[in-house]
């Protein structure tokens, strides 16, 4: 595994796929990896012929959340290189779906949240983990997480640390439906916009972008969440418990 790898690109039949793909460290996100999968999801945009994009994790974890040790030494700034990819797939004007193969966990589950759709396999799981990090949430999460579940259940995840395994994401709105095979059903969902044309699906993501609250763009709503949350969650980055907590899950 080098640095250059830490993200896969393929696209066939009008739908790119991405896989993060560090499964030793069960897709945990550090800087290379974040740049490597904003330029994936702009690779997509830029494509002509890609009319939907997938995201997914390789091997067991969809995404393990932060490297911790990158994570140990993040001020603001080194906070928004990790939250840069999963930014990229918040931003970008392309349908999307993350296949939430197995372990979706901090900024992991931020990957997922960021999606249009997500399909869960059997093992999947998502999890917030903040709470048990001691560390304030970021990249926009709670906004995220109160768009997707609505926000009681949002309150119930960030608030007392509980985490949804695959039936119970689909109960409480966190993924679309469980499938035994996540990737392959996320690329049969996404064989409906690859077969529309492309301009009409741009123009209808923009159109639910605006409406969902109008007056402004759901994007900008996100990018104000970021902003909110990220000096709390550098502060709690800087605390003696969290030191603490990094040190005893660095040990596991």
């Amino acid at each position: 595994m080098t640095e250059e790898d830490l993200v896969h690109y393929s696209a066939t039949n009008g739908v790119a796929l991405i896989t993060v793909n560090d499964p030793d460290r069960r897709n945990a996100v550090n800087d290379s990896m974040s740049a490597q999968l904003r330029s994936a999801v702009e690779r997509a945009e830029a494509d002509s012929g890609v009319h939907a994009l997938v995201v997914t994790g390789a091997g067991k974890a969809f995404c393990a959340g932060a490297d911790l040790s990158a994570l140990g030494s993040a001020a603001e700034e080194g906070l928004l290189r990790l939250y840069d990819g999963f930014m990229a797939l918040a931003n970008c004007t392309l349908p999307t779906i993350a296949a939430v193969n197995g372990a979706a966990v901090g900024a992991g589950l931020n990957l997922a949240l960021a999606a249009d759709v997500r399909i869960a396999g059997p093992k999947a799981v998502f999890d917030t983990r903040f709470q048990k990090l001691g560390l304030h949430p970021g990249g926009g999460c709670t906004w995220m997480f109160d768009r997707a579940a609505g926000t009681q259940v949002a309150r119930a995840a960030l608030l007392f640390g509980m985490s949804f395994d695959a039936e119970a994401a689909v109960r409480h709105g966190l993924a679309l439906r469980v499938a035994d095979d996540p990737v392959a059903d996320a690329l049969e969902l996404a064989a409906g916009p690859a077969a529309a044309p492309r301009e009409v699906i741009l123009a209808t993501k923009a159109s639910m972008r605006a409406t969902a609250n109008p007056g402004q763009v759901d994007i900008d709503q996100h990018a104000l969440a970021k902003q909110i949350e990220l000096k709390p969650q550098a502060r709690s980055i800087r605390s003696p418990e969290f030191a603490q907590r990094l040190a005893a899950a660095q040990r596991r």
